[in-house]
């Protein structure tokens, strides 16, 4: 993802008002349907950890995003600690369709 785009998934992430965090958390949530956007920690080690949520993040058309580190992704979310994924329930609306639009152009 370009900075830019990053930085749209911080200022979405900050003004979340529900989220779940860790894998299993948003596993559930995208399974559900119940996510508005999925954000993942980079540095995820080993990456099979994660592997699996942007595939089914795609299967249930969620948009997935990505910040530089687990302790970033943490402290945006206003969770204690730090977190590999957090799935945004409940947020700004329109900001999270405008950067799932721009996601998705990236694909293309």
């Amino acid at each position: 993802l370009t900075d830019e785009l990053k930085g749209k998934t911080v200022e979405i992430l900050e003004k979340a008002t529900k989220v779940k965090a860790g894998l299993n958390e948003v596993t559930k949530a995208v399974e559900r349907g119940t996510a508005k956007l999925v954000v993942l920690a980079e540095d995820i080690t080993p990456a099979e950890l994660v592997m699996h949520i942007p595939l089914i993040c795609e299967e249930k058309n969620i948009p997935c995003s990505y910040i530089a580190t687990r302790k970033d992704l943490g402290e945006k979310a206003k969770l204690r600690t730090a977190t590999s994924a957090v799935a945004i329930i409940e947020g700004d609306e329109e900001a999270t369709k405008e950067l799932a639009a721009k996601i998705a152009d990236l694909k293309k």
